[in-house]
């Protein structure tokens, strides 16, 4: 099965303050902030959620097709990429930008503040699918990120036209976005947080049920408390989270979710399967700092598996994992 995800490659620049967000805000005067936060560490990180869930795909043994826009001081992040398992060759390379940059504050409860740069991504909007499905010999899946909203718009209404199932995940850019109805209508998969999920169904106008009759299957993640999947006419399923060794980061979780999840699409196992796969890379992703820090050995996966969800769920994913 032939996975793309289009979205964003970033540089991420993780900074932590030793204190509380919430502490510093006062409710009158919320119309006129102004705050500086002293951090204590400050990590420079590779990043970006397209790039992110492709380093996860490619961990587990999958070869993901990276689509998305960067600046001519990639080669380093490519070759990365490239000893990873990631199919690099359909980036491209923006003449005029640098890769874009994500910054980000976490403070001790890990609530966070973060800005974003959109660099050479405001030019995602020029790629074309179908030179990418005509060099891999066709697309099962393309999984469509946050990334410059008219790039978003255009991968989405390709898939259509050419009739490639696509899966929405427009996280950060709901905010921005008022054409939310164009990039869900017709999803195979809709992933969105918690908080996202009522986002879409106000920016949509659409009820949770109005959703899932325009989606084949809806992906709520709900943090500590696991992921529920959404499916019309059909009871909902709630997986619990895998317990994490420690948390540490939580900048690129629920990437490494999407990485799981979609691995265990590609090896055709039942969608529990793929969450508490997602589930269990995802905390993989919580325990180290930065999205693309964490490595997985086989054993050690796949024996964390079983205790989190069983030995007859580990070995089904035993089969697949990194082979």
């Amino acid at each position: 099965m032939r996975i793309a995800v289009a979205g964003s490659i970033a540089t991420d620049h993780l900074m932590t303050f030793p204190g509380r967000f919430a502490d510093q805000l006062i409710p009158d005067q919320l119309h006129t902030v102004s705050l500086s936060f002293l951090v204590d560490a400050l990590d420079i990180r590779r990043g970006g959620v397209a790039a992110n869930i492709c380093y996860g795909m490619g961990v587990l043994g999958r070869s993901p097709i990276l689509v998305g826009a960067v600046g001519d001081d990639f080669a380093d992040y490519r070759s990365w990429l490239d000893r990873h398992g990631v199919d690099t060759a359909s980036v491209y390379v923006s003449q005029l930008h640098h890769t874009a940059r994500f910054l980000c504050t976490t403070d001790e409860d890990h609530n966070q503040i973060a800005s974003f740069y959109t660099g050479a991504m405001s030019e995602a909007r020029e790629i074309e699918l179908q030179p990418i499905v005509e060099r891999v010999g066709g697309l099962d899946l393309v999984l469509i990120g946050a990334d410059d909203p008219e790039g978003m718009l255009r991968h989405t209404e390709e898939c259509r036209t050419r009739g490639i199932p696509f899966a929405a995940d427009p996280s950060q850019q709901l905010a921005r976005m008022n054409d939310v109805r164009e990039l869900v209508d017709g999803a195979a998969y809709l992933f969105t947080n918690e908080y996202e999920k009522s986002l879409c169904e106000q920016k949509t106008g659409w009820s949770d049920e109005e959703i899932l009759d325009r989606v084949g299957v809806r992906v709520t993640t709900l943090g500590p408390k696991g992921v529920r999947i959404d499916r019309k006419g059909e009871p909902s399923l709630h997986v619990d989270a895998a317990p994490e060794v420690r948390k540490v980061e939580p900048t690129g979780v629920g990437d490494a979710f999407r990485a799981g999840f979609l691995s265990a699409i590609a090896w055709e196992l039942p969608l529990e399967r793929a969450a508490q796969t997602g589930n269990l890379l995802a905390a993989h992703a919580l325990e180290v700092a930065g999205p693309q820090e964490y490595t997985l050995h086989r054993q050690q996966f796949v024996d964390r598996f079983a205790d989190a969800y069983g030995r007859e769920a580990a070995d089904e994913v035993a089969q697949h994992v990194l082979s």
